[in-house]
């Protein structure tokens, strides 16, 4: 009798294991979709600022105009190289892009 109720308890501990370990996967599947969904919202806001011409796509003369632009911007010491301080505190932030641009 001990020994099926040793058992039957082993059974339920391991039952809750995978339980939880179920649980803990579908949480961690939830958090990475809702980063996607966020950094999606933010490509899309990067896609409106660069895309010049309007046409939904980056060409790759708007990807460099753009590109310039912020190494212009990060370049403190103006010497045209980003050094690994100025590109540490860069924190490139679509919001900020936008704001200046209207």
């Amino acid at each position: 009798m001990f020994r099926q109720t040793k058992i039957v308890s082993v059974i339920i501990v391991i039952a809750m294991l995978v339980a939880t370990g179920a649980t803990l996967e579908a949480a961690v599947a939830q958090t990475k979709q809702d980063k996607l969904a966020l950094a999606e919202g933010e490509v899309k806001q990067l896609l409106l600022l660069m895309d010049t011409n309007e046409n939904g796509k980056i060409s790759k003369e708007e990807w460099m105009r753009f590109m310039e632009a912020e190494v212009e911007r990060l370049d403190k010491v103006k010497n045209g190289e980003l050094d690994v301080k100025e590109l540490a505190q860069s924190k490139l932030r679509v919001s900020y892009f936008i704001s200046m641009g209207k």
